[in-house]
């Protein structure tokens, strides 16, 4: 079936957008008659004029025959109408959550779709403003759990927009939909890219740390391994008797962090040492390392941890948004 929308129908539906999207937005929506707008498709502006056409060859030439077929064609387009609203109407829409990105990714957003009768619906098709549709059924279980997703060319928040929810069930000849702004909202980190060095100035965390860091660091135990990590801290002899990847652990190398500063490679531009930061967090994460991070107007004191690289991942995201 054509997804089209002929030039007479558009005007109309992006009014109806217009005045259905004014509405507070809600976490959660059920679709009723209030919400829900019909019109024939494309295929059923071309049925509906074929029933024109049949209605008046039947009355100018008196033939029972044709006017049967055209009251007979007409109440097939008023059932339809009535199954495809039946289709959408019901159907309740709860936004769950949404997944942060990178930038040159998707973002995800996470729905659940749900049945407030013992209706079946077939062949609902659900579409963020920009994004692909997604066609699903609801015929076995009373609510199903989605994921939308939409491009995300540019750092920064990423807002869902208003979701559309349409059907052309059964036929094709008729198409209802409802828009719902469920008010989600992924954050867009810089795209992560490799160049440059850090600084040297891998700071102590105090003096008496620092001093027992320059003369050795002292053996703290083991840890377990995560990926990332340099190779000369496993401890081979512990994963030879087959106790598991296990690495070394220093406190005194632990107690040295060091700073990620949006005031490094000047020559770049703000989204190209951005991203240059970005790398260097994730990379840093990876080894176990303490780091903080410089922006003007903002400081995040060395750690480490998801916690703290969402902190820092967030912070990049946010930072000055739309400056190139």
């Amino acid at each position: 079936m054509s997804r089209s929308i002929p030039l007479f129908d558009r005007p109309l539906r992006q009014l109806l957008r217009r005045a259905d999207t004014r509405r507070s937005r809600a976490r959660s929506a059920v679709l009723t008659q209030n919400r829900i707008y019909i019109l024939p498709s494309r295929q059923g502006w071309v049925f509906i004029l074929l029933l024109t056409i049949l209605a008046l060859i039947g009355i100018n030439y008196q033939n029972n025959l044709i006017q049967a077929v055209a009251f007979l064609l007409t109440a097939l387009l008023l059932l339809s109408m009535l199954h495809t609203y039946a289709n959408l109407a019901g159907l309740k829409v709860t936004a769950l959550q949404a997944q942060d990105c990178f930038v040159g990714e998707k973002a995800a957003f996470e729905l659940q779709l749900g049945r407030t009768t013992r209706r079946d619906y077939e062949h609902v098709e659900l579409r963020l403003a920009g994004g692909e549709p997604l066609v699903t059924d609801l015929i076995d279980s009373e609510q199903q759990c989605l994921r939308l997703y939409l491009p995300a060319p540019r750092r920064g928040r990423l807002a869902s927009g208003p979701l559309l929810i349409e059907t052309l069930y059964p036929l094709g000849l008729l198409r209802a939909w409802s828009w719902v702004d469920i008010g989600l909202e992924a954050l867009v980190y810089p795209q992560p890219k490799a160049g440059g060095c850090l600084p040297q100035a891998y700071e102590p965390a105090d003096e008496g740390i620092g001093q027992l860091a320059d003369g050795g660091d002292e053996f703290g135990g083991f840890e377990r391994y995560q990926p990332g990590m340099p190779l000369q801290r496993l401890a081979w002899k512990a994963y030879a008797r087959g106790l598991g990847i296990h690495a070394k652990s220093y406190p005194a190398a632990r107690a040295r962090h060091c700073w990620l500063d949006g005031a490094q490679w000047p020559e770049l531009s703000v989204e190209a040492r951005l991203s240059r930061l970005c790398h260097w967090a994730l990379l840093l994460e990876r080894q176990g390392e303490l780091y903080g991070l410089r922006l003007p107007g903002v400081e995040l004191a060395p750690a480490h941890g998801d916690r703290h690289r969402r902190k820092v991942l967030r912070a990049l995201a946010l930072y000055r948004e739309g400056t190139t």
